[in-house]
């Protein structure tokens, strides 16, 4: 009796449920959406595919590339676009070198953007006992980066990912790297103790007001000045303060200058716009005050030929060590961009003394001489094309056509379209930025394409080209809204060269003469166009815009119409000794 009465207890108590569990896959993802990230570029394969699939379908938009280079720099300029941490994702060794390229860049140029590798087992690497594709990745990556995290547990996921998200966006923007190992990925734990570890960001990048001190010895600066200039860097374009810095300029009816990627803050036809007497402004003025922009190579490290007399510096930068880096300032405002310029704008008030009217009058009469001096040349037509007759049609194009992004890289290509093509809108024009490389184009116009969903025009020298022309398949394949316009010469800055030696070989800067690059997207279903004339090229331009879809254009440009190294001449040793 007594058996059978526990024989019934036992039937009758319930099974308990087992837990819900969860792993690394879905950890990571999980991480990353819980903090509004929804999109990786990247490149699958091992250890890194089942969490590109998975990612996928869990909502999160996956593009996927040819190479984790041209990943990475899509991953790069999303997040300049969106002020999020683009989300690159790579394979191991071989693969997360590729995407280190981009990663460093982003790093250069303040871009946030997080790569994502997997990685071998630490225990194999430490030993070096030859794991597949075993590499050290996190001591490689960190020179490059702003910072460098490995997580080797899964409830340190969702802190890693918090990690890496406010690293990336905070105080001056930068490249990260998250290292994930194989073996990471595939841990477990309950779903409840997954979820607990998430870390949701709050308030990742908070504002840093400039003290009241800074602020006044700045205005008062500017007050002192005679001929003073603004001059605008990519910096401000990312701070999206573009009420604020267009009422500071307006208001102290200073001229101002914008760097490349600045270009459209304010529209370049703006009538304070010094674009056209550059080199003017930047020799004659004597107090300078820069918002965003970095006294770098670019801008001859604020001394020598090109800044004429000694000139006095405000600085606003939301770091204090790029204070004095180059130069001395006078007035240094550091801060967030937007909290910058809207204490020095509420500093100034309605009663800001104007520039002296001579300066103003000398400013205007070097952009109208230049403006002229620009304009016969663009009227020109001659046969074959040049830079400047192809590009009079795109400058015609963009400015019917204000909200398309130009994407734009090259020699010649790179430094006439950046004087001929004006920007209206800002965050519209990107280009090979603050380290000058090549290789970027496609990578920023897919990126591009799918953060604005809008029409890019990618203009590329056809050596530029190069670096990440298959791209054109992953456009097509995910009938991105990218016009591609090739400035074909047959080689490196002209097709002309020849072998010293008489040889076979051609000359290193020579490509295949005549290239068909327009049957390159043919080959993925894109359209192609091949043209010769500026008529040509306008038609194809329009018709492309109306379509929306991938295209190609192949612009033959006369092969003898480039310079070497475009305007940088200088900085190719031998060149510049065989112009002495």
């Amino acid at each position: 009796m007594a058996a059978v009465i526990g024989q019934i207890e036992a039937e009758s108590v319930p099974e308990t449920e087992a837990p819900s569990m969860t792993d690394g896959f879905h950890l990571v993802i999980d991480a990353f959406k819980l903090n509004g990230i929804d999109t990786i570029y990247g490149l699958p394969g091992i250890p890194v595919t089942d969490l590109a699939r998975l990612a996928q379908a869990r909502g999160m938009r996956v593009i996927s590339f040819r190479h984790e280079q041209n990943a990475g720099n899509a991953a790069a300029i999303a997040g300049y676009l969106t002020q999020k941490p683009g989300l690159c994702l790579t394979v191991s060794a071989p693969g997360f070198l590729n995407g280190l390229t981009a990663l460093a860049n982003a790093t250069t140029n303040c871009f946030p953007m997080i790569l994502v590798s997997g990685s071998s087992e630490r225990e194999i690497v430490d030993l070096q006992q030859g794991d597949y594709e075993e590499m050290d990745q996190l001591n490689i990556a960190r020179p490059h980066a702003k910072a460098a995290y490995r997580v080797l547990h899964a409830e340190d996921i969702g802190i890693g990912v918090a990690r890496a998200i406010r690293a990336a966006v905070s105080g001056r923007p930068g490249g990260v790297y998250l290292d994930l190992p194989a073996k990471l990925l595939a841990q477990t734990m309950t779903a409840e103790a997954g979820r607990r570890s998430l870390v949701r960001v709050v308030d990742a990048a908070p504002r840093q007001l400039p003290s009241p001190e800074s602020v006044e010895r700045a205005i008062d600066l500017l007050k002192s000045a005679k001929r003073p200039l603004i001059l605008l860097g990519k910096g401000a374009a990312y701070a999206r303060a573009d009420a604020e810095i267009r009422a500071l300029v307006e208001r102290s009816g200073i001229p101002y200058l914008p760097m490349s990627m600045a270009k459209g803050l304010l529209p370049d036809d703006h009538p304070q716009s010094a674009s056209a007497a550059r080199s003017f402004v930047l020799a004659e003025s004597d107090v300078v005050l820069l918002i965003g922009a970095r006294l770098n190579w670019l801008l001859s490290h604020g001394k020598g030929k090109t800044w004429g007399a000694p000139k006095r510096f405000i600085q606003v930068d939301i770091s204090p060590t790029e204070i004095d880096s180059n130069v001395a300032i006078a007035a240094p405002v550091v801060g967030d961009i937007g909290s910058c310029v809207s204490a020095l704008l509420e500093g100034i008030g309605a009663s800001f003394p104007r520039p002296d009217a001579a300066w103003l009058q000398a400013v205007g009469e070097r952009k109208s001489k230049n403006l002229e001096k620009m304009a016969a040349t663009l009227a020109k037509d001659p046969v074959p094309m040049n830079f400047h007759s192809a590009l009079r049609v795109l400058r015609d194009v963009v400015k019917a056509n204000p909200s398309v992004t130009v994407v734009n890289e090259g020699a010649n290509t790179l430094d006439y379209a950046r004087s001929i093509i004006d920007m209206y809108e800002p965050r519209k024009r990107l280009d090979c930025g603050t380290w000058g490389i090549m290789g970027i184009g496609m990578g920023f116009a897919i990126g591009a394409a799918v953060e604005t969903g809008k029409q890019v025009i990618a203009i590329e020298g056809d050596s530029a080209f190069g670096f990440s022309g298959m791209e054109v398949e992953t456009i097509c394949r995910y009938r991105l809204p990218v016009c591609i316009v090739v400035f074909n010469n047959n080689g490196v800055y002209r097709g002309t060269d020849k072998n010293p030696c008489g040889g076979e070989d051609v000359a290193p800067t020579v490509f295949v003469k005549g290239a068909r690059y327009d049957k390159l997207i043919e080959a993925f279903g894109g359209k192609g166009y091949h043209v010769s004339t500026p008529a040509e090229l306008e038609r194809a331009l329009r018709e492309a815009i109306a379509l929306g879809e991938p295209v190609l254009i192949n612009a033959v440009i006369d092969e003898a119409a480039g310079t070497e190294s475009g305007r940088l001449t200088n900085l190719n040793p031998q060149s510049a000794a065989n112009k002495k």
